[in-house]
């Protein structure tokens, strides 16, 4: 169709109020409504309707002519919709957008306003500290009965309600600033003491895929779904407790706030705590390794509470662990964390390896020697040698032993003599680095120690190396005291080991003993005394076929004399090992003599024990100690002098008797500031005259004095030389 289609809209106008509105365009809207053309135009056109006819007229008639356009409606927004197609062609399709009330958003807006208002008006009532605190009591009244109802129901049927056990782990994540704290450490708590309640005696595996494909009955279905639970649990509140350890060492606040900065110490401690009761607690469950490599490093952590706490759950771990393979997985890790650190850690790490229980085990044996098993009689041999009656009672007999043997719960000896052996390498790899590498750390002290609890067992080729090396140490000078006692008694302790086949001359450490003996004192060094009544058993008692009279003469006599400027407790151990070294060496007695004579004259202030010639002197200190004024010291003192019997009015009691020095010298032990047993007080009078004041019994020197002391308030200068006798010579 050549026909244009042309849409009109009807436009209504707005009525303008007639006093706003000029004479002339009053006339002028009266004009243009009278005429039939203005209703029938296109208003929205500029241009006018008789065009063609008015091509020629003036382009400023033209523009005045044009009408103006009225403020009219606003347009209405279409929204263009698919278009249909028929046989007159395409036909667009549209529809108008809905258009919102105006007047019902204002409304909206200010019915919101209203509420605010209101809201406003009526603001939430702040609590006081007492309300606030009241408020939580009972909230965490209320967590603490949830807590203990889940942890009831689980322990009473723990297959039924695993489930449980993670809505009590989900407490972890408590939210409630007011008790957050204190409702995570006691689930933590809780989950420790369940975990080893419920916890079975063998480690769970994986199901394989054919065990998993496999019909099983509703009771094993029941203990899987249980184990399963229960191994996925436990695993994910280690991970909860590693967790928290971390965001304590990285200091990481979380982005809810709900736990200070302050509070994470608290919560790591209780973590660790739980960590450290479960290492000990579940050695043989699943996920033991992964709680050791969290524990170790933090037995070098700066928090002291923390290092030692950890410290103390590995040496409880070592006493109990019979068979040795938890103690195995912790050296390990101890071993690659001293390493890791070039050895700059804690000593408390490795005195931690003493508490081992490996002392009895003799490595370097074979464990066919060790654990032979029992040959039984062939049928042959039982023909020759038995008759029938015998046969059949040796036939029960053999298969009772076998049930026995079968039925035994310990580990075989080949099994544990082999991780022990593993757990002794790492531990000597351990000790021999450090003498090698860092032999002025602060850990020499611990090694020393260890070496000479553990020396017994040290492999015999190492033997020469290993003395070389603590001589060398020693002769350095760059060692304590202390550390250079550890090396003595570790180069005995080898030699009375396996050592003692091996023809080593220990003069060397005989002599440094016996040259350092006078560095003992009643101060700090009086704690040294245990190590050195230790060193003196391994030295002398022990080894008393290669010690010679006068080594032990010179022993004795300087420990006499060491025993008078000492404390009580180390006066009794050091007499309790004189009076062991008088009965191991009768001949000593000669020192009880005064009267004895021998070559050569007694030289105290030589080093050599061999050459002071100590068979030309007497025991003189013991009549001074037993004027001391300690009992027992008196006792021990008077028990010596008269030649310590075993018999008689001078014979001491068991409870001294059967004691060894060492433990003497911890029972009488002045830790505590007080003497054991308490010691009398005496208030010396002399015969005939009480002593008051400044009065002296001299008469003389008591008028001597009083002269001078009155020439002495004048204030002429002194002069001593006045009083002076001169010499004829």
């Amino acid at each position: 169709m050549k026909a244009k289609r042309i849409e009109r809209e009807e436009e209504e106008e707005e009525a303008l109020p007639l006093d706003m509105m000029d004479e002339d365009d009053l006339q002028l809207m009266k004009d243009l409504g009278q005429r039939a053309s203005f209703l029938t135009r296109d208003l929205s056109s500029s241009e006018p309707v008789h065009a063609k006819k008015r091509k020629h007229e003036r382009i400023i008639d033209k523009y005045e002519k044009i009408p103006r356009t009225l403020q009219t409606a606003p347009e209405k927004e279409l929204i263009h919709l698919l278009p249909i197609k028929d046989k007159s062609g395409i036909i667009p399709q549209t529809r108008e957008k809905p258009v919102t009330d105006s007047n019902k958003d204002e409304e909206d807006q200010e019915a919101a306003r209203e509420l605010e208002e209101e809201i406003i008006e009526d603001p939430i009532r702040e609590l006081t500290i007492e309300e606030h605190l009241i408020e939580r009591k009972k909230k965490l009244q209320e967590k603490k009965m949830h807590i203990a109802a889940l942890a009831s129901a689980i322990l009473s049927d723990p297959e039924s309600n695993i489930k449980k056990l993670k809505e009590l782990r989900s407490m972890l994540m408590e939210q409630d600033p007011d008790v957050a704290v204190t409702v995570r450490k006691l689930v933590i708590v809780s989950l420790m003491e369940l975990f080893k309640d419920i916890t079975p005696t063998y480690k769970i595996r994986p199901l394989t895929e054919a065990e998993k494909s496999t019909k099983i009955r509703k009771e094993t279905q029941k203990l899987r779904e249980f184990e399963e639970g229960l191994v996925s649990q436990y695993k994910f509140y280690l991970e909860n407790l590693e967790q928290m350890v971390k965001d304590w060492k990285q200091r990481k606040l979380k982005k809810s706030n709900v736990v200070s900065l302050k509070a994470y110490k608290g919560l790591a401690e209780v973590a660790v705590k739980s960590l450290c009761e479960l290492l000990v607690a579940l050695p043989h469950f699943n996920f033991h390794n992964n709680i050791i490599v969290l524990i170790v490093p933090l037995m070098n952590d700066v928090s002291k509470s923390i290092s030692e706490m950890c410290c103390e759950a590995v040496k409880k771990l070592f006493k109990q662990d019979k068979l040795g393979q938890a103690s195995l997985g912790v050296i390990k890790v101890i071993s690659g964390f001293v390493k890791g650190r070039n050895y700059e850690v804690r000593p408390e790490m490795l005195k931690t390896f003493l508490c081992l229980r490996i002392k009895e085990v003799e490595v370097k044996k074979d464990t066919e020697d060790i654990n032979k098993p029992k040959k039984f009689m062939t049928f042959k041999e039982k023909r020759k040698t038995l008759s029938r009656m015998q046969r059949k009672w040796k036939k029960a007999e053999e298969k009772l032993e076998r049930e026995l043997r079968e039925a035994e719960a310990s580990e075989s000896t080949e099994k544990k003599l082999k991780l022990h052996t593993e757990t002794l390498n790492i531990v000597f790899v351990t000790y021999f680095r450090i003498l090698k590498k860092a032999q002025r750390s602060p850990l020499l002290p611990a090694v020393l120690e260890g070496l000479a609890k553990f020396a017994h067992l040290i492999n015999v080729e190492f033997f020469d190396d290993l003395l070389v090396v603590l001589h060398t140490l020693i002769e350095s000078g760059d060692l304590s005291y202390q550390e250079s006692l550890y090396c003595v008694q570790t180069a005995f302790h080898i030699l009375s080991g396996q050592g003692d086949v091996l023809n080593i001359d220990p003069m060397k450490f005989y002599t440094h003993l016996y040259k350092t003996l006078f560095k003992l004192h009643a101060g700090a060094t009086n704690e040294g005394v245990e190590i050195v009544l230790q060193c003196l058993d391994v030295m002398l008692t022990k080894r008393r076929k290669q010690v010679s009279q006068q080594r032990a003469l010179a022993f004795i006599k300087r420990l006499c004399t060491l025993a008078l400027h000492v404390l009580p407790n180390s006066s009794i151990g050091i007499l309790a090992t004189t009076r062991i070294l008088m009965h191991t060496f009768p001949k000593t007695d000669l020192l009880l003599d005064s009267e004895s004579q021998g070559s050569g004259v007694f030289l105290p202030e030589l080093d050599e024990p061999e050459y002071c010639n100590a068979q030309n002197t007497a025991l003189w200190e013991l009549y001074a100690l037993r004027r001391h004024y300690h009992p027992i010291v008196q006792k021990l003192a008077a028990h010596l002098i008269a030649g310590a019997p075993s018999e008689g009015s001078e014979a001491l009691k068991p409870e001294l008797s059967r004691r060894s020095a060492a433990e003497l010298f911890e029972a009488y032990s002045m830790a505590e500031m007080t003497f054991n047993p308490p010691v009398e007080t005496s208030n010396p009078k002399i015969k005939g005259k009480v002593l008051q004041g400044d009065s002296f019994l001299n008469e003389d020197l008591n008028q001597l004095i009083k002269r001078y002391s009155n020439e002495l308030t004048t204030e002429s200068p002194l002069d001593f030389t006045k009083y002076l006798k001169t010499s004829p010579y």
